[in-house]
């Protein structure tokens, strides 16, 4: 009797054509509410994921996340690429007659600089998840999520030590340019990958934003030029150089820090103290030598798609050589002085709001490091080496960065 009541109850409530519509509807919200919870759900992952993969959190994971579409060798095979130790330079020329012997100990130097470079890079942008990325909201992951990976139109190609990653961190402020973090390597060490591979490392951008990488060691990369040409002929390229004799010290220091036992940088800096012959075979030493790189370069680019940034200057005037990039990549000046503020301890300029943060950042600890104590006389030698590639640099670019 009483299951008979229920059911005649709920047959009149169903036959009101009024009550019908709006439990229809009820239905109907609650399966759009649901929808759209699940929706922005999913895509507040998208964002994290670009960012452990490229800034150092988990790389094999994410790596694998971003190619779940292939199949599972395919994904094992580029995780491998990826972490797979890098080759010493062997596409760097030297004009100069080197010695067909080097020490063990300069050769296993080579192959750490190589090694050391990777792991500051991934330690830096470590450091940068852990002091600067905010979890993203729901709705505002929903809205980066849109856009395309699009191959770079512009990229920071050198120099190793030069102020690289300082002008990304503060190019990425930026809302119109959108940076991979950790540095791709493709022109030098995975570009038999391909280029859909490279694409698949950019972030998202939206119609009218740039994209942006920087890997220093493609200035000094014999076949780089030609490979970047070949994926186009518009791409802007973007040079950070320094004091070459005040950059051999930085990288040997960089060096110095992860492998104590290495010899001193006089022993490495000559073939022979005491002709005082530079041994310029070694990178340190090569890397500085511009106009040498820069000539291969202009093979391929004409002078007015490559910008020289200087690296002294992006310390005492960051917002000057920031203005200059913007204008160069075509963009509107919205990074100014207001952005920056000096670190005394660090000695360097930091921001006081860094992409998707609200807190002040400043570079990590891998970054400004105290350099050793170099003889005076190896350092006038060193100038003395590198005066008339000053030179022939200051004449090709049109521009004297006073380092003489």
């Amino acid at each position: 009797m009483e299951y008979s009541l229920v059911c005649h109850s709920l047959y009149a409530l169903w036959s009101s054509p009024v009550k019908k519509k709006l439990i229809l509807l009820s239905i109907m919200f609650l399966i759009w509410v649901y929808m759209l919870y699940s929706c922005v759900g999913y895509c507040s992952t998208m964002p994290s994921l670009v960012v452990d993969s490229y800034r150092g959190k988990e790389t094999g994971s994410a790596v694998g996340k971003r190619t779940e579409s292939s199949s599972s060798s395919s994904r094992t095979d580029l995780v491998s690429r990826l972490l797979a130790k890098p080759q010493p330079w062997e596409d760097i020329e030297s004009d100069y007659e080197e010695p067909s012997i080097r020490t063990a100990a300069s050769r296993d130097l080579l192959n750490n600089e190589l090694e050391t470079d990777r792991t500051d890079d991934w330690d830096e942008m470590r450091g940068d998840q852990q002091q600067r990325a905010p979890e993203p909201s729901a709705m505002s992951s929903f809205s980066n999520g849109s856009g395309s990976k699009k191959l770079p139109q512009a990229i920071i190609i050198g120099v190793k030590k030069g102020g690289t990653r300082a002008l990304l961190e503060f190019l990425r402020v930026h809302p119109d340019i959108r940076a991979v973090g950790a540095e791709p390597h493709f022109f030098d060490r995975n570009y038999e990958n391909g280029l859909e591979w490279y694409r698949e490392l950019m972030p998202k951008t939206l119609e009218g934003q740039i994209t942006m990488e920087k890997t220093p060691s493609y200035f000094v990369t014999r076949e780089a030029p030609a490979r970047i040409s070949a994926m186009s002929r518009d791409t802007k390229l973007i040079v950070v150089v320094r004091d070459p004799v005040t950059r051999a010290i930085s990288d040997y220091t960089q060096t110095l820090s992860k492998k104590p036992d290495i010899p001193s940088f006089e022993s490495l800096t000559f073939k022979n103290r005491t002709t005082g012959l530079i041994d310029t075979s070694w990178s340190a030493i090569q890397i500085g030598i511009y106009a040498k790189h820069l000539d291969n370069w202009l093979q391929y680019f004409p002078m007015d798609q490559i910008l020289f940034v200087s690296g002294e200057r992006l310390i005492s005037d960051p917002a000057g050589e920031l203005g200059r990039v913007q204008d160069f990549l075509g963009l509107k000046r919205i990074i100014t002085d207001k952005h920056f503020y000096f670190n005394q301890t660090k000695g360097f300029p930091c921001l006081k709001k860094a992409e998707g943060s609200s807190k002040p950042h400043c570079l990590g600890k891998t970054k400004g490091r105290t350099h050793p104590n170099i003889d005076p006389e190896v350092v006038q030698r060193l100038r003395d080496f590198y005066r008339p590639f000053n030179m022939k640099f200051y004449q090709m670019t049109g521009h004297n960065f006073g380092w003489d």
